[in-house]
């Protein structure tokens, strides 16, 4: 059983910064692609960034490429995302997932996810 809880959603200003934690919990493995992914209102959820656990490659979608950063902390298992010069269309529900065998992009091939935090970014 795996556990994966994301937290540090909120509002805030377009320009401003947040920074997303997951905490992994219950059975996990080396050898792992965690990843960020968002779903705004009205539309699909869509992949954001991703990270492997065991050589620390990182992955962005282009929407976020020199604004985000994921990082990770292998002794607290947790994942990061820190968000930089946030955009109202940044607003989504921000989704931790993990799995073994995935296609980075693909949210199908996750097997696990968190609930999700709110995001919300004001113009």
């Amino acid at each position: 059983q795996v556990q994966l809880v994301e937290s540090g959603g909120g509002l805030v200003q377009a320009g401003g910064s947040l920074r997303l934690s997951c905490a992994a919990s219950g059975r996990t493995f080396s050898s792992w692609t965690m990843a960020w992914f968002r779903q705004a209102a009205g539309k699909e959820r869509e992949f954001v960034a991703a990270i492997s656990w065991s050589d620390g490659n990182t992955y962005a979608a282009d929407s976020v490429k020199g604004r985000f950063t994921i990082s990770r902390d292998n002794a607290k298992n947790t994942m990061y995302l820190q968000m930089n010069s946030l955009k109202p269309e940044d607003t989504a529900v921000y989704y931790c997932a993990a799995g073994t065998s995935v296609i980075v992009t693909i949210d199908r091939s996750y097997d696990y996810w968190g609930q999700g935090t709110q995001v919300t970014v004001s113009s």
